[in-house]
């Protein structure tokens, strides 16, 4: 786990060495055990090491590959390193390390662009042919790790963050309109290729691009699930699905041990956390570190689950540490907006900040239950879409999941910033139509897995958690898993009020009262309820002098959410208040002045 960047210049200009060390220098607290540069003509590499495998010298980036001729940098894990690098033993490759990243440039060399097809884990990386000039950008299916992109005619700039790109200048700062639609509609997913700033873009999961000297390039996007019932599973039984289901994720908890340094457990307290301690229990890891955090109640919401993440560091001996955080928050929350590569409206994303702070101090690795809603059909806007058909199911999902609706935004910023249409109901309506998806309920965990979850959930954690040098796992994104999911029939996932198939597997793990218990989530009542500080920091930043000069939002909307901040939550449970002054916030933030 680590940061990366580079620059890749078009125009027979040798690299600009200084900005990749400007961008590097941003990403210190991604790795903070060792950075690195490389530089050959029109290319120039940057990398901040968080050491986890091959610990020594060896494993240093950018790598240098001299006898095949590669660069690498590379930002992740790959979980089947060490079979990868056996099976290409046998084909007569040597090693200088027992790293990963040699592994990958191998992998390169061996099956060429196909070799992201081998590789089982997270990544985002980027490598450089030192006889063709040819740049090669991969990210992992499910968008585990990021990969920002500033182009230009004469150059190419890609970074782990956004912000580190923003350090190297020469970015076109200006609101995306699309993006901003988005942001406001969609729960702050803004789906790649955009990014709120025009002038930065993403690299979209599952995608490799390949980028020739001369600036031509092209993608392709190596993965794409089905989520149709295959034939060979057509038989199967309730209980075959479970016992299907929990091999596939005792699997996945095993691969994520992979590591030269110790690994911990964020346990919420809720089933998806508390599975994945119960299965590395059996695995036989003992002395296992698990994390919960609180925060204090506010307008009588509590803000823990402790006696739930307590039943499961009981029931398996766990050394568990329980984090509460007081009501003064504030001065923390600067800090968890400036982590953000992008503005993350749920305001969980600060509670991750501060349960990475008080990890990273006992560990360098955890994995998260991070994912199952999404694979395994936990949230309440995937029932009332069984027995709908696709075309019809798309204003269903949007009314339970969207912030506000197409007409409603020319009620909330300038007309500079409106789209021509309702490009946000337009993606989705796209998403549940296109083939491959059988039903309503599997187009909606289709959309939800390979876009809302990589431009939300999944980006708070990486965000959140490299903010402390903290590598976070996701079993449940384990690709072969969600494959196995994707085939699963809807109504033994949407079963149990949701996860029903997931929770029946889990029965052979873990307590009962874990998994029959109200479903919760990760709150944070101050930022659910605006009022006192927290108030005045959103309304100050909406009525500073930067946010009058960029206009994003109509006067007469701000005055009236000012007015009753905590009336109107969206269905989501968010703060409309909340949402512009964090988008706000982090501009101010990230220094953009218009």
């Amino acid at each position: 786990m680590c940061g990366l960047t580079g620059e890749f210049r078009f125009d027979n200009r040798p690299a600009d060495l200084a900005s990749v060390g400007l961008m590097c220098d941003a990403m210190v607290a991604r790795g903070p055990d060792d950075s690195g540069a490389y530089a050959h003509g029109s290319l120039a590499l940057g990398h901040r090491r968080l050491s986890i495998i091959d610990l020594s010298p060896h494993g240093h980036q950018p790598m240098v590959d001299a006898e095949l001729g590669l660069a690498i940098v590379f930002n992740g894990c790959i979980y089947n390193y060490r079979e990868l690098r056996d099976e290409l033993s046998g084909h007569g490759y040597r090693f200088f390390s027992t790293s990963d990243t040699e592994v990958i440039g191998k992998a390169y060399h061996r099956w060429g662009e196909d070799f992201v097809d081998h590789l089982v884990g997270m990544f985002a990386l980027a490598i450089h042919e030192r006889d063709t000039g040819r740049l090669v950008l991969a990210r992992d299916r499910l968008g585990i790790k990021p990969l920002y992109l500033a182009e230009t005619a004469d150059r190419l700039r890609f970074a782990s963050t956004l912000p580190a790109l923003l350090k190297a200048g020469d970015v076109d700062t200006s609101i995306d309109p699309v993006a901003l639609h988005h942001y406001l509609t969609w729960h702050a997913v803004v789906p790649a290729p955009h990014t709120i700033l025009s002038g930065i873009r993403k690299l979209a999961p599952a995608t490799i691009r390949v980028v020739e000297p001369d600036g031509a390039s092209r993608e392709r996007v190596y993965w794409t699930p089905s989520f149709t019932r295959q034939p060979s599973a057509l038989r199967w039984s309730a209980t075959d699905w479970e016992e299907a289901v929990l091999e596939s994720v005792r699997v996945a908890v095993r691969r994520r041990l992979v590591a030269d340094v110790p690994v911990g457990v964020l346990l919420s307290g809720g089933l998806d956390s508390s599975l994945v301690v119960g299965l590395l229990a059996q695995e036989g890891q003992t002395g296992l570190n698990t994390f919960s955090i609180g925060f204090d109640a506010v307008g009588g919401e509590e803000g823990d689950e402790f006696k739930y993440s307590d039943v499961i560091a009981r029931e398996f001996g766990t050394e568990h540490h329980r984090i509460r955080v007081g009501a003064d928050l504030l001065p923390s929350l600067g800090d968890a907006i400036a982590a953000m590569s992008e503005p993350m409206v749920s305001h969980d994303a600060v509670a991750f900040y501060l349960l990475s702070k008080e990890v990273s101090r006992h560990v360098k690795v955890v994995q998260s239950g991070q994912g199952a809603d999404e694979v395994f059909a936990g949230y309440h806007w995937y029932p009332p879409l069984a027995g709908v058909d696709r075309a019809d199911a798309v204003e269903t999902y949007a009314k339970a999941f969207f912030d506000r609706d197409h007409a409603d935004m020319a009620d909330v910023v300038a007309p500079a910033y409106l789209t021509d249409g309702a490009v946000s109901l337009d993606f989705v309506r796209d998403h549940f139509t296109r083939d491959g998806a059988q039903t309503a309920v599997d187009a909606a965990l289709r959309l939800d897995t390979q876009i809302m979850l990589t431009d939300d959930p999944v980006k708070r954690v990486d965000n959140m958690t490299m903010a402390w040098g903290l590598e976070a796992r996701v079993p449940f994104l384990d690709h072969e898993l969600v494959e196995l999911a994707a085939q699963c029939p809807p109504e033994l996932k949407l079963a149990q009020e949701g996860k029903g198939v997931l929770k029946e597997a889990a029965r052979r793990v873990i307590p009962h009262e874990v998994i029959d218990r109200p479903k919760g989530y990760f709150p944070v009542p101050a930022l659910k309820y605006l009022q006192g500080p927290y108030l005045e920091l959103v309304e100050d930043a909406l009525h500073s002098a930067a946010a009058r000069d960029r206009g994003l939002f109509r006067p007469e909307y701000v005055d009236r959410l000012r007015r009753d901040p905590n009336a109107d939550l969206t269905p989501l449970r968010g703060n409309r208040l909340w949402q512009l002054g964090l988008l706000e916030l982090w501009l101010q933030t990230q220094g953009v002045t218009r």
